[in-house]
């Protein structure tokens, strides 16, 4: 029983990760047609990402009153109901509204899945999920691409939406599943967390969370993590098309390859993370992402240049879920749930903010600066997550001396 839930899991992430990737894959085509500017993608995204960070903020409260599987089954109902609309859009206006109930769902929907497979199933389980939210985001610009090429957007953003009523059909009839399995694990399984051995010992609970030495550089990693993978799926189509003139359909098959490396990627991830450390992990990761984004900048032949994007999502993959799972090792078990929410809160932030500064950037100049933006941003993730590394490193070697002196 447990496994066959754990695939409705696995679907339901799948979902979350459809919606996703759309409206930068379909914008250079959906904008002309509803006479928008170049930026107001970025108003779009925006307005999605603050739902989204209202309802992760709140889920704690709305998870506990109505339980995981209701709030999943009504969050996936609001976001079919959000994609239909966009389907139906006459106009930039529409397309607001209906982007509050999708940042919304999305919102309840990663919260509350992410913190039942953390609490239910073992510790890989965290890179397969996020890569099946992998693939969702990269079926996304396939299925778009399929449509765009006739400007026939909407028919897209239609099937997407047909595929989540499936879903909340299939979340419908297994809604008794939820509290099943999660009797049957808090029986016989002990959470994730509890299985992962501190390197730290624990702050004292009186203090602060955010006062706790290292959390304010954790949380700029997660700021700059998510904001360097939203920014390339919201406006690494419409880099291609009017930098590198390809179409719109190409394009969004090229942004279809940096969510399937990072699909692939965090697939990959739950194998070796049997054998390599969430650090070292995290560290390899930003080094191949800074690659991914140097070929992006360099004035080399357009092939190096598109493979940087899947190169990108290759490196971003084992970021995000180890640096999630590393939580508890960097800062002690018992402030890891408050500074979990304030990671997740400040990834959103960034996922909210920096797509459309890069969009005001590129009203103003080109969007070519985008590879340019994505090199600073990366070189300032591996730089603000290395110094992590070496306080974390600091503060072991300190509680060392502190034991050998006592056992002395």
């Amino acid at each position: 029983m447990a496994t066959f839930f754990l695939i409705i899991i696995y679907l339901a992430f799948i979902s979350l990760g459809l919606p996703d990737s759309l409206l930068g894959s379909a914008w250079p085509v959906m904008r002309p047609e509803l006479d928008a500017p170049l930026g107001a993608a970025g108003v779009l995204y925006m307005t999605i990402a603050a739902g989204t960070i209202v309802s992760s903020l709140a889920s704690g409260t709305i998870l506990r009153r109505f339980g995981t599987g209701r709030v999943t089954l009504v969050s996936c109902i609001m976001t079919a109901g959000a994609l239909l609309g966009y389907s139906t859009s006459p106009s930039l206006a529409w397309l607001l509204v209906c982007a509050i109930p999708l940042g919304l769902g999305a919102g309840a929907v990663d919260a509350g899945l992410n913190n039942y497979v953390a609490a239910h199933y073992k510790a890989h389980h965290m890179s397969w999920l996020h890569c099946f939210w992998g693939v969702g985001a990269t079926l996304g610009p396939v299925i778009m691409a399929q449509f765009i090429s006739n400007n026939a957007w909407r028919y897209g953003y239609l099937t997407v939406a047909a595929i989540q009523c499936v879903l909340v059909i299939i979340l419908f009839f297994t809604l008794p599943l939820w509290e099943r399995v999660a009797k049957i694990h808090k029986a016989n399984a002990t959470s994730d967390h509890m299985e992962i051995i501190d390197v730290l010992p624990d702050e004292d609970s009186s203090t602060p969370p955010l006062k706790i030495k290292g959390v304010k550089l954790a949380l700029v990693s997660f700021l700059l993590y998510c904001g360097i993978e939203a920014t390339i799926g919201l406006w690494g189509a419409s880099y291609l098309v009017n930098m590198k003139d390809v179409s719109a359909s190409t394009a969004a098959q090229w942004v279809s390859l940096y969510y399937a490396g990072i699909t692939a990627g965090r697939f990959i991830t739950g194998f070796i993370t049997f054998k390599v450390s969430n650090r070292n992990l995290i560290r390899g990761g930003q080094l191949i992402a800074l690659i991914g984004a140097l070929l992006l900048f360099l004035p080399l032949p357009d092939g190096f240049s598109f493979a940087g994007f899947m190169i990108v999502g290759l490196g971003l993959a084992p970021i995000y879920p180890c640096m999630l799972h590393e939580t508890p090792v960097r800062f002690g078990k018992q402030h890891s749930q408050t500074i979990m929410g304030y990671q997740m809160a400040v990834a959103y932030t960034g996922s909210t903010l920096m797509p459309p500064l890069l969009g005001l950037l590129a009203s103003s100049i080109t969007i070519g600066i985008l590879p340019m933006y994505l090199v600073i941003c990366a070189a300032a993730l591996l730089l603000f997550s290395e110094r992590l590394n070496a306080f974390l490193k600091k503060k072991v070697k300190n509680c060392q001396i502190v034991n050998d002196s006592i056992s002395s």
